[in-house]
């Protein structure tokens, strides 16, 4: 790409005032620039005391200076940091120098970007710095930590390997058809699918675990009007977010809270209660609850423990995707015990706050925030999806297996690699890469 000809400069500490402002610059012209700026190239990989000059010849800074010569640095090319004192004017002055000397601004994540590009890091390894910068607890930044060092890449790559050993043996049944031999019928291939199924699932739900562990678990509260939903909403949020009233039917809209669970966050969506009714501004209200529904990685169904344990209503079931947490509300009125029931139900009392500890424990551990998480890396929305375009690839193949249909298996496992392939980067285009690094912070 025609961009990697240029030398890019950007300041990499926060806005602000601090003891010390980092200037990183990269690219060809390094050599030339550090001769301007310090009156010598530093000797690689030292600590070098410099004073730094502007393009004029007047001193702007004194600090260190440290340089790394191509290709043993971060993107694989020159590198040179400036370490100076940490005021906004000094730091820009160094900054302005620079460009004024030939380099131009970077892009956000363009540093990491040329990292990817220059082979010092796949395209995880370089998402998992932007998400170690993000972290919002120890364990996010364990994770993200060791999707960093490969171990998510290496999931991959292991994967990739066995899809190509299977792709190059179905590929030899098809060339040598005129053999008549049927390499499908030892039932080898079938065996060999069923084992990589196998392995991207444990990769998937480690995935799908980091991915909770970085973004949040989005948590959505339904039942019908007026169980306690919005005050169960508060109750968690520690604040008046909801209105509550003893009218069925307040929460018309969709109301969402972000919190933060030992630092682990959680987004809580608040919805109209589902019932028959005839307003059509709680119509649309439930409308958007279902569509809320469709985007849970969590749903509370609540019930209010005044109504019989069997009268779960079935048509709340029937609507919600996915197995939800039962909770029974208003415990302060029935003088049941809070806890966990036998059959998993969890009662508590959403105005006294009786068991909202217990629920908070059961979130954070639906989180995976105290679950055994050795192993477990950080991943993205576009890691999910890519690895369950491989488990639907994997899916078909082994169908086409099964019928000895040996052109379209292999077309199938084509598929399976290239999805894999999206994920490190193998497999890529400038579009996504624009997207990827433009959330990166400038400098980095």
């Amino acid at each position: 790409m025609t961009h990697l000809q240029d030398t890019i400069a950007a300041i990499a500490t926060p806005p602000g005032r601090g003891g010390i402002g980092v200037v990183r610059v990269s690219g060809p012209q390094v050599p030339a620039l550090a001769h301007h700026l310090l009156g010598r190239l530093p000797k690689p990989r030292y600590a070098t005391f410099s004073s730094f000059t502007s393009s004029t010849g007047e001193l702007l800074d004194q600090g260190i200076a440290l340089y790394f010569p191509a290709p043993h640095s971060f993107t694989g090319e020159d590198i040179l940091e400036l370490q100076g004192h940490g005021g906004p004017v000094v730091v820009d002055q160094l900054l302005q120098t620079l460009l004024l000397l030939g380099a131009r601004l970077a892009r956000p994540g363009e540093f990491s970007e040329r990292a990817f590009l220059n082979g010092k890091l796949d395209l995880t390894q370089a998402e998992a710095i932007a998400d170690l910068i993000d972290s919002t607890s120890t364990q996010a930044a364990r994770c993200a930590l060791r999707s960093l060092q490969g171990e998510f890449s290496r999931h991959i790559h292991v994967l990739v390997e066995q899809l190509t050993e299977l792709r190059t043996y179905i590929e030899a049944s098809i060339d040598f058809v005129d053999e008549d031999i049927d390499f499908l019928a030892t039932g080898h291939v079938i065996t060999k699918i069923e084992t990589l199924q196998t392995q991207l699932q444990t990769i998937f739900d480690q995935a799908q675990q980091g991915y909770l562990l970085k973004e949040g678990m989005r948590l959505v509260l339904v039942g019908e009007p007026n169980v306690g939903k919005s005050s169960l909403l508060n109750c968690l949020a520690g604040r008046e977010t909801a209105i509550v009233t003893p009218i069925p039917g307040t929460t018309r809209d969709i109301v969402h809270d972000h919190i933060l669970l030992d630092g682990m966050p959680l987004h809580i969506t608040d919805t109209a209660g589902l019932r028959e009714t005839d307003d059509l501004i709680e119509q649309e209200g439930i409308r958007r609850t279902q569509l809320a529904l469709k985007e849970a990685d969590l749903v509370i169904l609540l019930l209010d423990d005044r109504h019989p344990d069997d009268q779960v209503p079935a048509p709340l079931l029937i609507q919600i995707p996915m197995s939800p947490l039962i909770i029974r509300n208003k415990i302060d009125l029935t003088g049941h015990p809070a806890g966990r029931g036998a059959t998993g139900v969890l009662y508590l009392s959403a105005k006294t706050g009786e068991g909202i500890d217990l629920l908070k424990q059961l979130l954070k551990e639906k989180m995976g925030l105290h679950s055994n998480l050795e192993g477990t890396f950080l991943a993205r929305r576009r890691h999910l999806e890519a690895l369950q375009r491989t488990q639907n690839a994997l899916r078909i193949a082994l169908r086409h297996a099964e019928e000895h249909q040996s052109e379209l298996l292999a077309e199938e496992l084509r598929q399976a690699q290239q999805a894999l392939g999206e994920i490190t980067g193998q497999v890529t285009t400038e579009d996504l890469l624009g997207r990827i690094f433009s959330t990166f912070c400038i400098g980095k």
